[in-house]
């Protein structure tokens, strides 16, 4: 959806390059990531029921008194996750788990701010044309569906018997923030005046570099479920499955199309399925690119693309061997963002320069 969503944009709505602005948006897709890591962190700590209230406001500043404290922990023991899960958790466990949930959404109103005030320095010096402010305008209703949607998936933790959010919810969560991130870090490309290929060969690849960044953004969706279900834990070795080349357990549930959303072992073995598909196809497409007479700007981000998927895939590894390790489980998920984000700037660059 970003990649479509900026390829109209830039066919139908030329911007003025703007080094400063470019930069800028460059710094909210950032932000942007840092938030995703921050919540998968929320997510693999168990920490994202602690806050039982949305509170766009006050909520920004968190219990300073140990009477705040009891209250807010009071309500969490009213959770299904406390009384479930966490019975005979104590206060400073409560603060624990608090902090990162608390934090996320405080980047949240942090990434608020960093949008509107140089938004209306720009405004103010005249260096936001129409067709910028056209995008800006669908950042900031993306901005605001995203925070409803982060709210809606909490709600889900909090019904009776629920002891986690829904793990479709999450995926929903986390599929609008990459679409907000890569709508963004395209537009920051067009801003800064990234140059494009000037090789028809290579252009004519274009779509096969869409696909990619698609397969991508399907792999960090199924890592959501992967999140959301606790699969990461489903196996610990690699790259067999439990000693299995072809796990055990596969289509265990019914009807058979839940497996591929609520079945740990299932989703994990698609996760790792969907990096091996990732893997072949930065490879192919980099050899292509090689063959077509590359030029320097598709050159470079093909070789990022391959160097960062093999990264990631060892990441991926190294997280199942050491039992989903937190440090570990957090690089991944940087690492999977910033695949995506190079596998837009190779689809931004095989465009054609203009000439």
């Amino acid at each position: 959806m970003a990649i479509a969503a900026a390829s109209v944009f830039s066919a139908t709505a030329p911007m003025r390059a703007d080094r400063g602005v470019g930069i800028w948006l460059f710094v909210i897709a950032g932000l942007i990531g840092l938030m995703v890591v921050v919540g998968g962190l929320v997510r693999l700590t168990g920490s994202g029921l602690s806050i039982t209230e949305w509170q766009p406001v006050t909520g920004a500043v968190p219990p300073l008194t140990d009477a705040e404290w009891q209250a807010e922990f009071a309500k969490y023991q009213g959770t299904p996750q406390y009384e479930l899960i966490n019975r005979g958790l104590g206060l400073a466990g409560f603060k624990t788990i608090y902090w990162w949930e608390w934090t996320h959404r405080l980047l949240g109103r942090a990434l608020g701010v960093a949008f509107a005030a140089p938004f209306l320095l720009f405004l103010w010096q005249r260096r936001i044309d129409r067709a910028l402010s056209v995008r800006l305008a669908v950042i900031f209703l993306l901005g605001g569906a995203q925070g409803a949607l982060g709210w809606w998936m909490v709600q889900s933790g909090l019904e009776p018997a629920r002891v986690a959010v829904s793990q479709y919810r999450l995926a929903a969560h986390l599929g609008m923030a990459i679409v907000l991130f890569g709508y963004i870090f395209w537009t920051a490309l067009e801003s800064i005046g990234v140059p494009r290929t000037k090789v028809m060969t290579v252009s004519n690849m274009k779509v096969w570099t869409i696909a990619f960044a698609a397969l991508v953004l399907l792999q960090m969706l199924l890592g959501a479920l992967m999140a959301g279900l606790g699969a990461g834990h489903a196996f610990s070795d690699w790259p067999t499955y439990g000693g299995q080349w072809i796990p055990f357990g596969l289509f265990d549930y019914s009807p058979w199309w839940a497996n591929y959303f609520e079945n740990p072992v299932m989703v994990h073995f698609q996760h790792r399925t969907a990096g091996y598909l990732v893997a072949l196809m930065v490879v192919g497409l980099y050899v292509a690119a090689k063959r077509a007479g590359a030029d320097k700007p598709v050159r470079l981000a093909a070789i990022h693309a391959v160097l960062l998927t093999a990264l990631q895939i060892g990441l991926g590894v190294a997280t199942v061997l050491t039992g989903v390790s937190l440090p570990l489980a957090a690089a991944h998920q940087i690492c999977a963002l910033v695949l995506f984000g190079t596998a837009l700037w190779w689809v931004y660059v095989s465009s054609r320069q203009p000439q």
